[in-house]
């Protein structure tokens, strides 16, 4: 049997990849439940509902239906028109791509648009694969620290100061991961004064929190319409319809753009999984009277968390907008001694302890670019919000 000696090197872009920090704290949290820990786990941004009836029966349909063939690379004709009208959009359908998901199309539009020394400009604390992406894609990505105390949201005098020459891209997400910080209606106008200023620089919307909101959403193209010929928005069926699974995201924005995102698709996957479409397009088109119910829980448990977060000494929880995540802070904590005799020195030490101590995994806020946070997700039971809760505050008495 022949065999080689020659080790496997990475391209250089591949070898600046690595798991998410979220991964690794899933699976350190399944590692010990191997062990008979009884580990609570909120590190993952996943819906507990199950996915609508109607939308199921969708895709048993489509399946009865021989619906199993090659999809179009771009998406469904029908699903595309839906996701304009479900936008409030008067783009054609061509400009809509639908892809296996909605990091597929930050993936794919950055794949068309980026090289080598180009700039992103993305507001800190940010999800966790912008970064990613951004880098196996050769170029740069430029974050702007924006603090508790500026609610997490990018000023338009920070957008400024950020933008050289080079920038690309300024890519916004609303609400927000892990920050649940939404931008209002006036602050999208205000950074889009700034835009206006400097044609060069496009936008991508990242809106797939949008239906999970405890304010008035307002669209990035709803606050600044004339920037449509500039402007990429993002959206999907994964958080709102509780379809983590199903992988339909979709990208709306100029022709050029997304003509050029289809070349790329059609080189990686192809088109999206056909029957997922068909479930995709029944979640936009069928009842929705499933949504305002589970954003009314999503809201409960905030409020659960936020307050019972806010009685542990050292922890700082701000009332997240949107989405179903809080970001406190936690340098209240760093310097603690814990009850083994080590010391908290910062937040990736903070969850260390709460994950070995209290079985309860969380994900340290420097995976999204601000230290000294803590991210929890409440897209849980709330029994298990409860329980986890009360482990943390036992957790936190006990350090010296």
């Amino acid at each position: 049997m022949l065999t080689s000696t020659q080790a496997f090197h990475p391209s250089d872009r591949a070898a600046s990849l690595s798991l998410s920090e979220i991964a690794l704290v899933s699976e350190a949290a399944a590692r010990l439940r191997a062990q008979g820990k009884p580990v609570l786990s909120f590190g993952t941004g996943e819906p507990d509902f199950p996915t609508p009836a109607h939308v199921i029966e969708a895709a048993h349909q489509a399946a009865l239906d021989g619906k199993t063939t090659y999809p179009a690379t771009q998406g469904v004709t029908a699903l595309r028109e839906a996701i304009l009208t479900d936008a409030g959009l008067d783009h054609d359908p061509t400009q809509v791509i639908v892809s296996t998901g909605a990091k597929q199309v930050l993936s794919n539009a950055f794949q068309a648009s980026l090289n080598p020394g180009d700039e992103v400009i993305v507001p800190a604390p940010y999800w966790t694969s912008y970064k990613d992406i951004i880098a196996f894609c050769e170029a740069t990505m430029v974050p702007v620290p924006c603090p508790a105390e500026a609610g997490f949201l990018l000023t338009p005098e920070a957008l400024e100061a950020a933008i050289t020459g080079k920038t690309r891209w300024l890519l916004l997400n609303t609400p927000g991961n892990p920050s649940g910080a939404m931008y209002s209606r006036a602050q999208l106008s205000a950074l889009a004064e700034v835009l206006r200023r400097h044609p060069h620089v496009w936008v991508i919307a990242d809106e797939i929190y949008q239906h999970i909101a405890y304010h008035p959403f307002t669209s990035v193209l709803e606050a600044a319409p004339d920037l449509a010929d500039r402007t990429l928005i993002v959206n999907g069926v994964s958080k709102a319809h509780a379809m983590t699974g199903w992988r339909i995201g979709w990208g709306i924005g100029p022709a050029g753009l997304i003509r050029t995102m289809v070349a790329i698709q059609g080189q990686s996957t192809s088109g999206a999984c056909s029957i997922s479409q068909a479930a995709a397009l029944a979640a936009l088109t069928g009842p929705q009277d499933h949504l305002a119910p589970r954003n009314d829980a999503f809201r409960a448990r905030r409020d659960l968390v936020v307050a019972a977060l806010n009685d542990i000494p050292g922890l700082d929880c701000p009332t997240p907008q949107g989405a179903f995540y809080v970001f406190p802070a936690c340098t209240g904590l760093f310097g603690k001694r814990r009850p083994d005799g080590g010391v908290i020195e910062d937040d990736a030490g903070v969850c260390d302890y709460l994950l070995n101590v209290a079985n309860v995994a969380l994900v340290p806020g420097r995976a999204f670019g601000l230290p000294g946070h803590v991210r929890l997700s409440y897209a849980y039971a709330t029994r298990d919000l409860e329980e986890g809760l009360a482990r943390i505050a036992s957790a936190v008495a006990a350090l010296g």
